[in-house]
């Protein structure tokens, strides 16, 4: 009588991981393709995948992870060329491991921001990655934590230290903008802050307070409008009529920046010989303008690449402790600095 042969056992992810002498997390994250593994780890875990004959099962994978292959991205206002980088560096990644990504504009509004969370959620993505618009209450986060959904915000917050965020160091490229409005002999400073309500707009506004406050020569003048050119080309019309005005200004962002560079111009003052204006997030148009717009760099790209990271970490590890990152900020030096004139 024959023997009946039994059938070969299937290697599974647990012998992958043992053969590679790597956790099983990591030896899943080499298989689904993250980027997140090194490249000397991906080519010994997929040597022993090769070796014992593993097969990833993507199917059966997608049944017990009940994974859609997306991910959510909710940003406040597609008209800013920053978030247009902020998204290409979270593509960079999210991209490059395999998945898509569903972009929503909120508008800064919260109703709306609901409302696409919703559809989102409707959709089976894995994750999101939100930007909170201006006025997000902390319960917004509480929620979807709630539910179980992998979030991350990025550049501002609704509820610090609850979930992982990337953002920008603040404090950085300010110090280097108001150090050098000190050199070069200014000593009234106006800043100009955006009437939004967020995180973001309150970081910087008090990061240049505490560089003033280094500064004891230097005295400010704070402003708020709308972040919008309309508005800023009106304040820097009313400041080039006035004869005590601040010789220097730095604004929330490269918005108000342009405008006020514009509303300078139009009024016959050049930004870097008769007032000194500096922006925020070295936009593209900034060196487009002439004489150039000196700004804060913060690195939008770099900041959705983390962000990016950051979300598939913890989708593949949703029990970890939340995480903050913070991309370093600097100043770009363009004609629209320069010393004080002496006016006649």
């Amino acid at each position: 009588m024959n023997k009946r042969m039994s059938p070969r056992v299937r290697p599974t992810l647990v012998d992958v991981a043992q053969k590679a002498g790597v956790s099983r997390a990591t030896a899943s994250l080499v298989v689904r393709k993250s980027p997140l593994v090194s490249d000397d780890t991906r080519a010994l875990v997929e040597a022993a995948m090769a070796e014992i004959g593993y097969v990833y099962n993507i199917g059966a994978a997608g049944m017990r992870a009940a994974r859609s292959r997306t991910i959510g991205v909710i940003i406040p206002n597609l008209s800013n060329t920053f978030f247009g980088e902020l998204l290409a560096g979270i593509d960079e990644v999210i991209d490059g491991a395999g998945l898509a990504t569903f972009i929503a504009h909120s508008g800064e509004s919260p109703a709306k921001q609901d409302v696409f969370v919703n559809r989102m959620r409707e959709h089976g993505v894995d994750g999101l990655i939100v930007c909170p618009a201006a006025g997000t209450e902390p319960g917004f986060i509480a929620r979807l934590r709630d539910w179980g959904m992998p979030v991350g915000e990025v550049l501002r917050t609704s509820a610090a230290g609850e979930v992982d965020y990337t953002g920008m160091d603040q404090a950085g490229g300010m110090e280097s903008a108001v150090s050098l409005l000190a050199e070069l002999g200014h000593g009234l400073v106006g800043f100009v802050a955006s009437n939004l309500n967020h995180s973001a707009r309150d970081e910087r506004l008090g990061a240049f307070r505490s560089a003033m406050r280094r500064h004891k020569a230097l005295q400010p003048i704070e402003t708020v409008i709308e972040s919008t050119h309309a508005a800023a080309i009106a304040l820097a019309q009313s400041m080039a009529a006035q004869t005590s005005a601040p010789t220097a200004w730095i604004c929330h962002n490269d918005v108000i920046a342009l405008g006020m560079h514009k509303g300078f111009s139009d009024s016959g003052l050049v930004p870097g010989r008769d007032v000194s204006l500096i922006g925020y997030d070295n936009v593209a148009e900034a060196d487009l303008v002439r004489p150039g717009l000196a700004s804060v760099a913060t690195e939008p790209f770099a900041i959705g690449l983390h962000a990016a990271q950051q979300l598939l970490h913890r989708i593949d590890n949703p029990d970890a402790p939340p995480e903050r990152r913070t991309v370093p900020s600097h100043l770009v030096e363009r004609g629209s600095i320069g010393p004080v004139r002496a006016l006649a």
